[in-house]
């Protein structure tokens, strides 16, 4: 089903719900489905009881999908045909298939579950895989590189990445995504870091370091434009963005061969053109091209002005393409709330960041397993549910609650 049926489908299927719509609290738009997701990271689940846990406490959060993180930094929480088993499993079978569980939890309880996927990321973190199969470790040709020829280095809480700029890379990522995609009955495909992560490393990064600027990156770029990125940064930059849109193009081809009617979005950065001109993520061509089904721009900001300026701005970018607003769950529980309303209000859709912001959770990378801060999510959960409950209220009212 192409991208233009497919939004014409759900169009039907919205206009025909409004003659049953009821009386509601949040006045939403109606040619639109309802999407009121959860981000669930890869350190929240350790035991399929924790799965069930998960998926039980995002239907009470009234949220109808779950974005379940399979894939972190080429390491797998299911049984993946290409790659190694996480480190957090000590990169062996842990006796159960997280992503199974978390389909069968999901689904009987009406929810449906995105398959979360860290697209760029090869590792993360100070210290090397321990697996000779990992791909860091396994080909070290498909990482960055700058211009002095230095890979890129590994810090603690940061991720080394591999080059998309790379055809062999593209294909093997796809064929990654393809995998999950063939073989579980997933609703969604969620892509993140779909860019280049070239966030500086303080006191890591070197100054001026450039990625990647590998010998085989450099000669592909001089026979496609026959220039350097020295003499012509601008096209260097629309460049690398077009090798990530190439990515995502072929990630939409497979599926539209695979499962055309399942859905395919991207977490992406809350300003598009920042985006683009700093990370060679370009979500307009992407949308102008009916790549993805549905965006989720990260829209962090805690203050309300630079939200709401942020999003107004995607209502002339979106186009037909679904937007669900990502919004962070902190201490000022009326300002998330607020923001959760502006956005099912103003695009039909939010994403919650994230599922240990207001559930406890195994993760111990956020340093919130204090008792002090196990109470501040409990206070949190509990002045924050009534207004998730009735959102969940409201966006079923207004029509079909997707």
């Amino acid at each position: 089903m192409s991208h233009t049926l497919r939004s014409l489908f759900v169009l039907l299927i919205s206009i025909t719900a409004l003659f049953g719509a009821g009386c509601q609290s949040v006045s939403l738009p109606k040619a639109r489905p309802v999407t009121r997701a959860m981000w669930v990271t890869r350190f929240d689940y350790q035991t399929p009881e924790d799965i069930e846990r998960i998926a039980e406490a995002c239907k009470l959060a009234g949220c109808n999908t779950i974005l379940f993180q399979v894939r972190g930094n080429a390491t797998a929480f299911y049984r993946s045909s290409y790659e190694p088993w996480a480190e957090q499993f000590n990169f062996s079978d842990p006796g159960f298939d997280p992503l199974s569980v978390a389909i069968e939890a999901a689904h009987k309880r009406d929810l449906r579950l995105h398959a979360w996927i860290n697209m760029m990321p090869g590792w993360w973190g100070a210290t090397p895989p321990s697996d000779p199969k990992q791909l860091y470790n396994r080909k070290p040709d498909w990482f960055w590189y700058d211009q002095q020829g230095e890979r890129q280095p590994l810090a603690e809480r940061f991720y080394v990445s591999v080059n998309p700029c790379l055809p062999e890379v593209r294909a093997y990522l796809v064929d990654v995504v393809e995998d999950v995609v063939g073989r579980y009955p997933i609703d969604g495909v969620h892509l993140d870091y779909i860019r280049l992560p070239n966030e500086e490393i303080k006191g890591v990064t070197k100054p001026g370091a450039d990625y990647p600027r590998d010998r085989e990156t450099l000669s592909l770029f001089k026979a496609e434009t026959n220039t350097t990125p020295d003499a012509d940064p601008e096209a260097w930059t629309n460049w690398r963005a077009d090798q990530v849109t190439k990515l995502v193009r072929d990630v939409r081809r497979m599926i539209n061969n695979n499962k055309p009617y399942i859905e395919l979005s991207a977490a992406v950065g809350p300003v598009p053109e920042k985006a683009k001109r700093e990370h060679f993520q370009d979500v307009t061509a992407w949308i102008d091209q009916g790549l993805l089904d549905a965006v989720y721009p990260m829209n962090y900001a805690r203050d309300r002005s630079t939200f709401d300026e942020r999003l107004a701005a995607w209502r002339p970018v979106a186009k037909d393409t679904q937007v669900v607003m990502g919004v962070k769950v902190d201490n000022n529980v009326q300002l998330s709330a607020d923001q959760l309303e502006a956005s099912l209000r103003g695009f039909r859709g939010y994403a919650i960041f994230a599922y240990s912001s207001l559930f406890d959770s195994p993760n111990t990378t956020l340093d919130e397993q204090t008792d002090s801060a196990r109470e501040q999510r409990q206070t949190r959960r509990k002045a924050i549910m009534p207004h998730l409950q009735e959102l969940s209220r409201s966006g079923a009212a207004a029509g079909r609650d997707n």
